[in-house]
């Protein structure tokens, strides 16, 4: 193999790896984002596109799922989320809260269904109903051949990634049946195209996107269920994915016409938009966030 076709496989497999937002942290320091406090929140206005809505979010002390608890926030929404990290979750509560909004964390670890079951009927103990639910908690671990992956790391994978967004949308779908709501789970294009050397990251996020158009024909009456497929994305984890893949941000966004990162608040507005009425005849759909180059 040449060492330009290597250059592009190694850079198409960070890129892949790099679709969505650590919210839960891995059972060892090479899956933890620093805990640095995410931007303040803008100001919200209670009569907002959400107002009166409640929105779940699991995985939200960082990242994607921080840029987008607060992005439901400024809209008026009730939000109600999760992470393992309890400063950090305590951090975006009081900022989303000092900005005007109505947020509420709670501890959860999504791998857990006794955990995901609690979180849920906390939601509905403190806001009395939900509207949306964004899946979002998820993991990556460093690149690695198939022979070379290390098990407990592949199971870690697959227990948060995609058995933490079944146990989401197990416990959230009886009462977004109630209110005909709208779920959207983080997948990612990894999930859709096979990259060498990520294994566990790509299977999960795979299973995320069939689960998405199983439920969606399940409940597409009442629901409307859609994944987005982010790639790399301008979050704690694109940092770690450079470090881990030897490759610079100008080397990763090279396959992408759009020659950028993109930012959390972009992924924020798909989000918020798929949840809104804008999107009332779309369901069981993927979308990819990418920048228009690996779809």
């Amino acid at each position: 193999m040449s060492d330009f076709t290597r250059r592009q496989m190694i850079t198409a497999g960070a890129i892949a790896a790099t679709g969505l937002t650590t919210a839960i942290a891995a059972g060892r320091s090479t899956a933890n984002p620093p805990d640095t406090p995410e931007a303040q929140s803008s100001a919200a206005d209670p009569n907002g596109q959400f107002s009166g809505k409640v929105v779940l979010i699991t995985g939200a002390t960082s990242g994607i799922g921080a840029t987008t608890a607060k992005a439901f926030a400024e809209r008026g929404a009730s939000v109600f989320f999760c992470g393992r990290r309890e400063t950090l979750g305590q951090q975006i509560e009081a900022q989303i809260r000092a900005g005007g909004g109505e947020a509420t964390y709670m501890q959860a670890d999504v791998r857990r269904a006794e955990e995901v079951q609690a979180f849920v009927e906390g939601c509905i103990a403190r806001y009395d109903r939900l509207d949306v639910a964004f899946n979002n908690a998820g993991i990556d671990y460093p690149p690695a051949a198939i022979a070379d992956t290390d098990i407990d790391e592949f199971d870690d994978l697959m227990n948060t990634n995609a058995r933490g967004v079944f146990l989401g949308m197990k416990y959230e779908i009886p009462y977004l049946l109630q209110t005909k709501g709208a779920i959207i789970n983080n997948a990612s294009i990894g999930g859709h195209r096979a990259f060498a050397n990520i294994v566990g990251y790509g299977a999960s996020k795979a299973a995320v996107i069939h689960m998405t158009k199983m439920a969606a024909q399940e409940y597409g009456k009442d629901i409307r269920i859609n994944a987005i497929a982010p790639g790399a994305i301008d979050t704690p984890m694109l940092d770690r994915v450079k470090r881990d893949w030897e490759v610079s941000e100008e080397q990763l966004v090279s396959p992408y016409p759009i020659q950028r990162v993109g930012q959390p608040e972009e992924v924020a507005k798909a989000v918020t938009w798929l949840a809104s009425d804008a999107a009332s005849y779309v369901s069981g759909m993927r979308f990819d966030i990418d920048g228009g180059g690996l779809g």
